[in-house]
């Protein structure tokens, strides 16, 4: 933006200098062409005389001889011609004095003279103009005119100092002109500093950190009073955001202790129920109070969830030690292999604490709904390679040749099933919160878990969707693929992994098995799954 606002500064500097130097330029012009015009013009006068006297007289040779010395001394030829337009003295030869009459530019001069008028002054000599300065002074008046005096004055002498002129008029232009653009890039980046600092604040915000504000102090009043409006309104923001979420964890918390009660005390009717109906209808509530439970665990760790902005480097090895355990064994609870195609040392730009919560989420989905036998984690580099016959410096250096090409350094994920699967419509609504899948009805879930998951990873900068998944044992089609998008970190320095960059990614990335709020908001999302099969 400081570019294009000097892009236009400067050429308006010129221009601003330009239409105040090109008038006084054109002024300069006229003035010396005046001033010369007059000095010729009292020479003509002075022949005039002379030669009306010497036509009265019949006496030529001393009108000759002043022609001639004039020539001689200031390089100008001189003619004098009666009405007939002949020549009667010159300071050139006769043949040359008649060429020198029969000149266009000299006969227009040459016949207001001989009617008695004195011919216009020019404007002005300009210095690409290489024509003479020609004058016609008639010899007597009115009806009286017995001739004319033609002077043909070369103009080297006058243009050479029109230019002269122009010359120091343009060095006396740098002075102003240097100033302005001087001033244009101080003056410019004194009014964008707030802008770009706004915008700065406007991207983070635009990336869920509510936390930051513009800095008003410095630039335009204009721009300091948005600044100020703008911080006002992320003020009004973020106290509605964490009204909201408060809200919705009070409430939470609020209705466990009445709904564990409910669910207590009616459990507890279990043993005075004897008839087949009454014990159906008891089941029945013990199920209600139950998926109400999983209802607010979500909510609940909807609003954690929410609560992380941006994103972090994460250490792909350290999710996998916190979580890949734990996903065999509940694979294996559910007859389903579970294998992971991770290249070591990989490092991703994620939400933090928030890449194992989500593959939680898309495993959990897989063993339990996908009705398959086989569950796949792999990653692939953004042109589609397989991480398994290369190493994760090669993914981070075919993410940074794609850089370089201008395609953004990303690395995606695949948890894919080989199970039922989605069908197209399906796919389309399986995003959405509180969506769940026809054949999952009468499954536990809340419809919350893929649409939570959706967000973290659009906050991160990335992209979760649903394709096809890996071929069914019996050929009929494919199962599910959860492709998620991430961006490639850079791999801390080996003298800084010991440093709080690493502890910090390696901290995100098992904070769902060590507690906080990340590790409740993963147990909440992982008994309350989304409903549709991953």
């Amino acid at each position: 933006m400081l570019r294009r606002l000097l892009f236009i500064l400067v050429p308006l500097a010129f221009l601003l200098v330009a239409a105040l130097a090109l008038p006084l330029g054109t002024v300069l012009a006229q003035q010396e062409t005046q001033r010369v015009y007059v000095d010729r013009l009292s020479d003509a006068g002075r022949f005039a005389s002379l030669g009306d006297t010497a036509m009265r007289t019949g006496r030529l040779e001393a009108l000759d001889s002043e022609l001639t010395r004039y020539a001689e001394l200031y390089g100008i030829d001189v003619a004098v011609a009666d009405p007939a337009g002949e020549v009667v003295a010159a300071s050139v030869p006769p043949n040359q004095a008649a060429d020198l009459l029969d000149s266009s530019r000299v006969q227009a001069v040459m016949t207001p003279a001989l009617a008695g008028f004195r011919p216009a002054p020019p404007t002005a000599v300009w210095p690409w103009e290489s024509g003479p300065l020609v004058l016609a002074e008639p010899i007597g008046r009115d009806s009286e005119v017995a001739g004319v005096v033609v002077l043909v004055s070369p103009t080297d002498r006058l243009r050479a100092s029109i230019l002269y002129d122009w010359a120091g008029l343009l060095l006396l232009s740098l002075v102003p002109l240097t100033g302005l653009a001087a001033s244009a890039w101080p003056l410019s980046r004194w009014v964008l500093r707030p802008v770009q600092r706004l915008d700065g604040a406007t991207a983070a915000v635009a990336q869920g950190d509510l936390s930051v504000r513009a800095d008003a102090a410095g630039g335009p009043p204009e721009l300091r009073r948005l600044a100020e409006s703008f911080n006002a309104m992320v003020d009004v923001v973020q106290k509605a955001v964490e009204r909201q979420r408060a809200f919705v964890s009070d409430a939470s918390h609020q209705l466990r202790n009445p709904l564990a009660s409910l669910r207590l005390a009616v459990e507890n009717l279990a043993p005075f129920l004897t008839g087949p109906d009454a014990r159906t209808a008891h089941q029945d509530a013990v199920e209600e109070a139950m998926a109400m439970h999983r209802m607010l665990n979500s909510l609940l760790a909807m609003t954690r969830l929410e609560s992380f902005s941006g994103a972090a480097p994460v250490d792909m090895d350290g999710v996998l030690a916190a979580h890949a355990g734990r996903w065999r064994v509940l694979g294996a609870q559910r007859g389903v292999t579970v294998e992971t195609r991770v290249p070591g040392g990989l490092w991703l730009m994620a939400p933090p604490g928030g890449l194992g919560s989500v593959l939680d989420e898309l495993m959990s989905n897989a063993t339990r709904l996908s009705g398959g036998t086989r569950v796949e984690l792999r990653v692939r580099s953004a042109d589609g390679s397989d991480p398994g016959e290369e190493s994760a410096s090669e993914v981070a250096g075919d993410a940074a040749a794609e850089s370089a090409r201008g395609a953004p350094d990303m690395v995606e994920l695949h948890v894919s099933d080989d199970g039922v699967g989605l069908t197209d419509e399906e796919r389309a609504g399986a995003l959405r919160r509180f969506w769940r899948a026809a054949k999952h009805q009468n499954t536990d879930g809340t419809g919350l878990g893929l649409a939570i998951c959706a967000e973290l990873i659009r906050g991160a900068g990335g992209e979760l969707r649903l394709e096809s998944g890996l071929p069914r044992p019996d050929g009929t089609g494919h199962g599910l693929d959860v492709f998620v998008r991430l961006p490639l970190a850079p791999a801390p320095r080996p003298d800084a992994t010991h440093g709080a960059p690493h502890e910090a990614a390696h901290g995100a990335a098992h904070g769902a098995t060590t507690g906080g709020a990340t590790n409740g908001a993963t147990d909440a999302i992982d008994a309350d799954p989304s409903g549709a099969s991953a």
